[in-house]
């Protein structure tokens, strides 16, 4: 073992022998689960010569890292036992699927929660029969696997979900195994710097594994090509003292890890005690442990006189032919029985008393602890009355606020709400160095900004315990939003509409985690992932086309209905509405789109809340229908804020020039309620739908986003033909607000130019009101380029439901 001139050198305190060989005995028992589920289907204990029937036809998994987790897995649980620290496992590493479930069914936990998978020589075979199967579990570390609250499919997150599960919770040790393949990632790589932000008087403890064995799928990675001074040199730049323990010989692995977790342990109890009685050392370098062991270990070491053991050939299956191959066969069977399971499994299968007094008790089990199955210890939002917030709105359309601005009074209440004496809490806001500029800048009324380094004179709202999550990461502030819910608290990710594409797959992966979660009885229900997308691309014309980009909605509309959920609320009221909807929710993925500028205030918040809880209605004002039975020549309709503005502005001018036409204005602020209700939860139903927008008429549709993406959702309803959708068609520049509409082709003049040929019929003064628009966006075009602000009734227009002149 090397230790690095920052780190914590552990207390003289022995390992007893005869307690390493009980716990080389608990890593052999995993490690033989672990290729038993990658390679058998029967014959789960070698109770005969092994056959090739007794091989699955397909061998799916990963046994390359297997080891070294099973390793870590074994001196955490002696660790727990000895400290009573409650401890989270994140294996960054997911192709270490099968050893995270041996390990948890060594412990007792998997049986517990899958009664089928018994703690005997049938749930050992039905183990293995399960791993990669059809029906079965997946070969990565995922929902079904205990203890996880990581999906290691896709490589990345490993260390942000680990920091995010440590914030607020102070008694927790996050055990995070990062691989040196999933180490060359840019999320990954950006997550290093959490010491800057995790706070020892009241978050808990995150201990990063860099688990170097060299490989990834089929080359070499730079971490394990690194000397172990380059790695200590850049984790200690980050705040880290990193350990290194290096080797090949399990006892003597086993020796130096298990000094390195206690003194590592032992030093992360000195930095909270002194922090949490007052000592100010904001930066005081966290331990780290750098692991060197071979892939592959105690695998196979030559497959065909090829060396396997210790090279990218472990990665995966290392014997590739044991279904038809006699001598691979033969090699299985010798590797299997290397690890003695008659030893570890001597009564009917199951696990030698001795080692079963190994694990850890109750819920200090890792796949047990209720850290990974955060429902367990979610309590509900504590949410203020939305009536102290809302904007007040005495006639739709004539007032103006920032949307987002009550939203951010909201959340520093819940903030004022949910903070404990001890500087903790349960709700957290997180946003890439954008709060204030998100106008949600209340919340430094309570809280400030985090960060654990020197505050300056000139520092605006930053403290070291700040509850403010701002780093410049949309990775970062996504995942440890991930992290932080998954563990049982509440929280919001503001940012930046088009730069929220930067964490879209993270996003993605959080809808497939929920989707499986719900299918896994013993999984509790989660807070939301709440997103809030602003800075939005219809008001960035300051910015420019690189900030214009509203794909997210596209991104996650195809995914699980039961998870996902898209709201355009068009104005203050309604964004509270929707908001404290989504802050109650569980088990979904809330996408909030809302633009942070000063725009025309609508509803009263009662009508706001009637308004959202419908999903969408008709907003009679703004419309033309008489009293009576007939029904409307056209529609208008919109979903979200600017295409709310320019709906009404078109369906002002149609009822000033044409009135007689018959006009209806639907707003829609629960998208993905367009879907048939046989898709998704929320859809409107036939005849809701037929109320809202008729059985025949055209509907002219402004939409905040995509145009495809309504005409994707209108699936499945009658005749879809009729509905003309404007949207972000991808013009965009530095320039006008208005003329962002006007590029794309979503202005009131287009609109009313739709409306007219669409309409039933065609109104008396139909023709001089279309010339009047066309003669409009020439006028436009001229004035911008002359005056760069828009034309004075556009910049200035309000709603007065004026009628034709007599």
């Amino acid at each position: 073992m090397t230790l690095v001139a920052t780190a914590q050198t552990p207390t003289a305190d022995p390992y007893p022998v005869e307690e390493l060989e009980l716990d080389l005995r608990w890593w052999a028992a995993a490690n033989y689960l672990t290729v038993g589920q990658i390679y058998l289907k029967d014959d789960a204990l070698l109770d005969r010569p092994l056959t090739h029937a007794d091989v699955k036809p397909r061998l799916l998994g990963h046994w390359g890292t297997s080891p070294g987790l099973s390793a870590l897995y074994v001196q955490l649980n002696r660790l727990i036992r000895r400290t009573g620290t409650p401890c989270l496992y994140v294996a960054g590493p997911g192709h270490g699927g099968p050893a995270l479930v041996a390990n948890t069914w060594l412990e007792g936990s998997y049986s517990e929660l899958f009664s089928a998978i018994r703690p005997d020589a049938a749930g050992i075979r039905a183990l293995f029969r399960q791993f990669s199967t059809p029906g079965g579990i997946p070969s990565h570390v995922s929902v079904p696997t205990p203890g996880s609250i990581h999906e290691g499919g896709e490589l990345g997150y490993a260390l942000v979900h680990a920091a995010g599960a440590a914030f607020d919770h102070p008694d927790l040790l996050v055990a995070c195994v990062v691989g040196d393949g999933e180490a060359e990632t840019g999320p990954l790589s950006g997550s290093w710097k959490i010491p800057a932000y995790l706070d020892a008087r009241r978050d808990g403890a995150v201990l990063p594994v860099l688990h170097l064995n060299g490989y990834k799928i089929s080359s070499a990675t730079v971490w394990g090509r690194s000397s172990d001074a380059e790695v200590c040199g850049y984790l200690a730049s980050q705040g880290w003292a990193p350990v290194v323990v290096s080797g090949d010989d399990p006892r003597l692995v086993f020796t130096d890890l298990e000094a390195a977790l206690r003194g590592a342990h032992e030093r992360i109890a000195e930095i909270q005690t002194a922090a949490r009685a007052g000592a100010v050392d904001v930066r005081p370098g966290w331990p780290a442990i750098v692991l060197r062991t071979p892939k592959g270990w105690t695998g196979p070491a030559v497959v065909d006189g090829i060396q396997v053991e210790g090279t990218f050939r472990s990665h995966q299956v290392p014997l590739s032919g044991v279904q038809t191959d006699d001598a691979h066969l033969a090699q299985l069977e010798q590797w299997l029985r290397s690890y003695s399971p008659e030893l570890q499994f001597p009564t009917e299968g199951r696990l030698a008393p001795e080692l079963a007094a190994l694990a850890p008790a109750g819920d200090l089990r890792m796949g047990s602890t209720p850290y990974a199955n955060g429902g367990r210890l979610r309590r509900p939002l504590d949410l203020p009355a939305l009536a102290d917030y809302s904007v007040d709105v005495p006639a739709p359309g004539t007032t103006s606020a920032e949307t987002t601005h009550p939203l951010g009074e909201l959340l520093a209440e819940v903030y004022r709400r949910t903070t404990t004496p001890e500087g903790g809490g349960t709700f957290r806001l997180f946003c890439p160095d954008e709060t204030a500029s998100n106008r949600l800048q209340s919340v430094f009324e309570v809280t400030d900004r985090c960060l654990q380094a020197e505050v300056l004179p000139t520092d605006d709202h930053l403290s070291p315990h700040g509850r403010v999550m701002e780093v410049l990461s949309e990775h970062l502030c996504e995942g440890w939003l991930e992290g932080y819910l998954l563990s049982g608290r509440h929280g919001l990710f503001a940012t930046y509409e088009a730069f929220a594409m930067v964490s879209a797959s993270m996003v993605i992966q959080h809808v497939k985690w929920l989707q499986h979660a719900a299918d896994v009885p013993w999984r509790t229900p989660v807070s939301s992932l709440t997103i809030l997308l602003t800075s939005t691309c219809w008001r960035n014309d300051h910015n420019g086309f690189s900030h214009q980009g509203p794909g997210l909605i596209d991104t996650v509309i195809p995914l699980s209905p039961a998870v996902v959920r898209v709201w355009l609320p068009p104005d203050a009221n309604c964004l509270l509405s929707v908001a404290a909807h989504c802050l109650r929710s569980v088990d979904h993925v809330n996408l909030l789109v809302a633009d942070k500028q000063q725009h025309l205030q609508y509803l009263t918040l009662e009508q706001a809340e009637a308004h959202c809880a419908a999903g969408a209605s008709v907003w009679h004002w703004a419309g033309t229908e008489s009293a009576g039975d007939d029904p409307p020549d056209v529609v208008l309709a919109a979903a979200g804020d600017v295409p709310t503005l320019e709906v009404l502005a078109a369906a002002e001018l149609l009822r000033r020039w044409v009135p007689w036409l018959r006009v209806r204005m639907v707003n829609v602020v629960d998208l993905m309620a367009l879907m048939p209700p046989d898709i998704h939860p929320h859809g409107f139903s036939t005849e809701y739908f037929r109320e809202l927008f008729t059985d025949d008429a055209d509907v002219v549709f402004a939409f905040h986003g995509y145009p495809r993406a309504v005409h994707q959702l209108l699936h499945g309803r009658p005749d879809t033909d009729r509905f003309h959708v404007r949207g972000f068609d991808e013009q965009g520049t530095t320039t006008t607000p208005f003329d962002m509409v006007v590029l794309n082709r979503m202005s009131r003049y287009h609109l009313v130019l739709d409306a007219l040929r669409h309409a039933r019929r065609t109104p008396e003064r139909g023709e001089e009101l279309a010339a009047y628009c066309r003669e409009m966006l020439d006028r436009h075009e001229v004035y911008i380029r002359e005056h760069f602000e828009d034309l004075p009734e556009v910049r200035n227009w309000s709603w007065s439901g004026s009628a034709l002149p007599g």
